[in-house]
């Protein structure tokens, strides 16, 4: 993958052709309302239209069968790594935090 790491599909991991290497975002099935959480870890799609890949284990946790392959989706950054090194909260931050905060470990 782009960021050097070798791509697990039983993984949270995603390709994104604008958000930043490392971010972190919530990626909503707009047919199911499912969502999970990801790590942008590579570059793409390279199909005209489409504004993330995800892994096959994302796509099944959100809805998406085989079949399907595709579906509408909604991306919402939580953390976005800054150049300088810093990261920034993404529109989701907030919601994802509510989530963590209320899931037993």
């Amino acid at each position: 993958m782009a960021d050097g790491t070798k791509m697990d599909p039983h993984d949270n991991n995603a390709a994104s052709k604008t958000l930043p290497l490392g971010t972190t975002a919530k990626v909503t099935n707009l047919d199911t309302g499912q969502s999970a959480v990801v790590t942008i870890q590579d570059r793409g799609p390279h199909v005209k239209g489409r504004i993330v890949d995800l892994s096959p284990a994302t796509a099944q946790k959100i809805g998406i069968t085989q079949d399907d392959g595709v579906a509408k989706v909604k991306v919402d950054p939580i953390a976005v790594p800054m150049p300088d090194g810093s990261v920034k909260p993404g529109v989701a931050a907030k919601d994802t935090k509510d989530t963590k905060d209320t899931k037993a470990d």
